[in-house]
């Protein structure tokens, strides 16, 4: 289901799984040699920015909270004597497990994986990657715990 305001930039290269939800005013941004795919019964929160500049892949059944971004790309540092926007740009897939759940705000960066079942931690950034069944939380996120069976 997609709620109103909902935008996707390239839809051809968005692939949603069945009855993934998105909410309103999310940005879907893919890019050629990179795209988004959801998995089937995902939900994307209110205000959400996917970027699929690099490739992003959202496995089944994941929680993105609302205001998450989620990116694949960042600018490399050009030296003090050019602006960073002129500085190379370098591309860094994304993956988020099955079953996990992305706090409201989180900021996932460029290159990381999110193991199966993990749970982030609202307002988290995420700079490395994340084992299955963690818990983290913080800027820079950190594993708190591992979830219990």
């Amino acid at each position: 289901m997609l709620e109103e305001g909902v935008l996707i930039f390239r839809p051809d290269l968005v692939h949603l799984g069945d009855n993934v939800y998105l909410g309103h005013r999310a940005t879907l941004k893919a890019y050629p040699g990179g795209g988004i795919r959801i998995g089937d019964d995902s939900w994307i929160g209110p205000s959400c920015f996917l970027s699929g500049k690099a490739e992003l892949v959202i496995g089944a059944g994941v929680g993105v909270g609302p205001g998450v971004q989620i990116l694949t790309s960042s600018h490399r540092d050009p030296g003090r004597g050019r602006p960073i926007m002129d500085g190379e740009l370098e591309l860094g897939p994304v993956r988020v497990g099955d079953g996990s759940d992305i706090g409201a705000g989180a900021i996932l960066l460029p290159g990381v994986t999110i193991g199966r079942g993990v749970q982030v931690g609202a307002g988290a950034v995420v700079s490395d990657d994340l084992p299955d069944f963690s818990v983290a939380a913080g800027i820079p996120a950190q594993v708190l715990r591992m979830r219990e069976e």
